[in-house]
């Protein structure tokens, strides 16, 4: 779901092509101590019930655990990671937005660590190489991180090919195609006839991912 904050971000004809959040493993390991602290503050106060100056006290002590559960649930939410036709978004911040983002010009690769853990469940780190000052972007604990990879590589080589036919025909003129662009014709060319097999069946998603990456190794 992607709020109203984020689609002002956009700029024209930009279009998001992927969202995700943090996994909720995060958030589990960011509350869980709180959580524990609400139960034991709640027990001790029900024992304390009949003796009112102690339950009050407790009733005080459980605003602490509280605040901070209710923080770090609203920090959680707030945060989303996007892949649009131009670019990679991060934006977190409840009331103070942050947002930062990778144009896909400007990605020169994607790495993406995935414990065994997150390979169950779905989860992982992804780190975008750049060629800004920044260098590196990382993307910690990402929910399907494989689909946010797969749709960069894909936003980034249809930018590829809108280029492609810009230079070819934005003049009116193909006479002439230097030996580079017919590389990265043809490997476009090749990828999306991949993508075909691997939409048909015919060739799986990780052979899809291994061949794709072998190709745009070439240009």
């Amino acid at each position: 779901m992607v709020d109203a904050y984020v689609r002002r971000l956009l700029g024209n004809n930009e279009t998001i092509l992927f969202t995700t959040r943090q996994h909720w493993f995060l958030l589990v390991q960011e509350i869980f101590l709180e959580l524990v602290l609400v139960g034991v503050i709640v027990f001790l106060g029900l024992l304390l019930l009949p003796v009112s100056p102690l339950f009050a006290l407790a009733f005080i002590l459980l605003i602490v655990p509280l605040y901070g559960l209710i923080r770090d649930i609203l920090v959680f939410s707030s945060q989303q990671f996007l892949v649009t036709n131009r670019r990679v978004i991060h934006v977190r911040g409840v009331f103070h937005k942050t947002v930062m983002d990778s144009s896909l010009e400007k990605v020169n690769d994607v790495n993406m660590d995935q414990p065994l853990l997150g390979r169950l469940f779905d989860y992982g780190d992804v780190r975008i190489l750049t060629a800004s000052e920044e260098g590196v972007n990382v993307f910690k604990f990402i929910a399907k991180p494989i689909k946010l990879k797969t749709a960069m590589l894909n936003a980034k080589a249809a930018m590829s090919h809108q280029e492609l036919v810009s230079e070819d025909y934005g003049n009116g003129q193909s006479s002439k195609v230097s030996p580079e662009i017919q590389l990265k014709q043809e490997v476009i060319r090749m990828i999306e006839e991949l993508d075909d097999l691997r939409k048909k069946g015919i060739i799986s998603e990780e052979e899809f991912r291994q061949k794709k990456a072998e190709l745009l190794k070439r240009i």
